[in-house]
């Protein structure tokens, strides 16, 4: 049998869910996409406290690990970084047939530096972790994922983002009405022109830099949420903000405008150029598909 070729997904969330949802589209996966999905939903809940597990998680691991096929998904233990520590059942692993290729999937807490170091040659991670760690600040921002590529320095990493998979949220301003003068667009322009206080996870604060640009950000100062508080409500306490949204209705609860999305934060294939080969190069390829808009590699 050929030698499965390695790629590096995440252990939990949205951005599995999409990979596995990408592999189901272009490949085989189907069942075993939903098998994983709904085994990390329920964890979640359990995790979370919504729902009472009625045996231990170890009980729970060997259960779901208590396989005879082959190709069935194997999951692991980790401490979760809620209050607590409480244990949590994520995705380890599982071997899929791309196309003509077998491809085994291996769960990474973060898939991106493992291809950073040169573990795996293709990879799944979020968008705003390649933002946050290795795209240059520069007096423009930028906007979009065809920027990213052109943003690295080829001395810090071998890394490139592929394609995005679709599963997109935005980076977006947020103001208050009594900040934003009636009529005024709340974009890009806007900032440049503002002087004062913007609220921010303290995470984003390079990728909200690499997305603005230093010259709009010039005479504004970055605030932060309090660890207890939810940053539309921090938001509306500072009067202008940028935060993640996806239908906004949390934002427009706290009273605030919802302005410009300024950069997608999406799951992203990556590949390290240096560990490329031909099969690395088929896998890409069959990843990717005639259906995404574009191969972003440069």
């Amino acid at each position: 049998m050929t030698t499965p070729v390695p790629v590096a997904v995440p252990r939990k969330g949205r951005p599995l869910e999409a990979v596995l949802e990408r592999l189901a589209h272009v490949g085989d996966a189907g069942p075993l996409a939903d098998d994983v999905s709904s085994t990390l939903r329920y964890e979640k809940a359990v995790t979370k406290d919504d729902l009472d597990a009625d045996r231990g998680p170890y009980e729970r691991l060997a259960d779901y690990s208590d396989h005879e096929a082959p190709a069935a998904p194997e999951y692991t233990l980790l401490r979760d970084d809620r209050d607590g520590k409480p244990r949590r059942i994520v995705f380890d692993a599982a071997t899929v047939e791309i196309g003509d290729v077998p491809v085994k999937l291996v769960g990474r807490e973060e898939p991106f530096r493992a291809l950073r170091t040169h573990e795996f040659a293709l990879g799944f991670d979020s968008a705003d972790l390649v933002l946050e760690e290795v795209v240059g600040i520069e007096r423009e921002g930028i906007a979009e994922l065809a920027d990213i590529n052109r943003r690295i320095d080829p001395r810090d990493t071998d890394v490139r983002v592929v394609t995005g998979l679709g599963d997109t949220v935005y980076h977006t301003l947020m103001a208050t009405p009594n900040v934003l003068p009636s009529g005024t667009d709340l974009d890009r322009a806007f900032v440049a022109d503002y002087e004062g206080p913007l609220c921010i996870s303290p995470r984003y604060e390079r990728l909200v830099t690499a997305v603005l640009g230093t010259d709009a950000l010039a005479d504004v100062d970055f605030t932060y949420p309090d660890p207890d508080q939810e940053e539309e409500a921090a938001i509306a306490e500072t009067g202008l903000g940028v935060y993640l949204t996806v239908t906004g209705s949390t934002a427009r609860d706290h009273g605030l405008v919802l302005g410009e999305h300024l950069f997608p934060s999406e799951t992203v294939l990556m590949e390290n150029r240096a560990e490329a080969d031909p099969s690395v190069e088929r896998v890409r390829e069959l990843l990717v598909g005639p259906d995404l808009e574009s191969a972003l590699t440069v």
